[in-house]
């Protein structure tokens, strides 16, 4: 199952533009749509929607929550092995590996450089293999 946008839409696209995987089709003004084998269950569409017109795979209503307080990506600098999974996995380029801190250093990770860019999806928490990332309500 995936999410699921109801009657209340109101086509402000939105929902659309936030989602980190494609899955809302639509068009302005009219209702939307959520692509069901592109879903990710991350809940953005539902986080963005002033109308909540979006409900969950079990058909519960998504409530708006202000961007402010939608989780980020935390990352534990000590495990990360700078693999990049989630930079890769970031379609919202909102993290990238951290700059040397001198010539020859080693030590480098992931790190978030554009909090207005990250939609809070998880995706990068779910790709890293070290479980370097989680995620926590965070300053936008």
């Amino acid at each position: 199952m995936s999410f699921f946008i109801t009657e209340k839409c109101i086509g402000c696209t939105l929902c659309k533009k936030l989602c980190p995987v494609g899955a809302v089709e639509g068009n302005l003004k009219e209702r939307h749509r959520i692509n069901e084998k592109r879903c990710v269950e991350c809940g953005v569409c539902g986080r963005a929607c002033s109308q909540e017109a979006v409900q969950d795979s079990k058909g519960v209503t998504v409530k708006a929550v202000p961007r402010a307080q939608w989780k980020r990506p935390v990352i534990i600098a000590d495990k990360c092995s700078a693999c990049s999974m989630c930079v890769w996995n970031c379609t919202k380029d909102a993290l990238k590996i951290s700059e040397p801190a001198y010539q020859g250093d080693i030590r480098v990770f992931a790190e978030l450089i554009d909090s207005k860019k990250c939609v809070g999806c998880g995706i990068c928490e779910t790709v890293c293999p070290l479980h370097a990332i989680h995620m926590e309500v965070g300053e936008a």
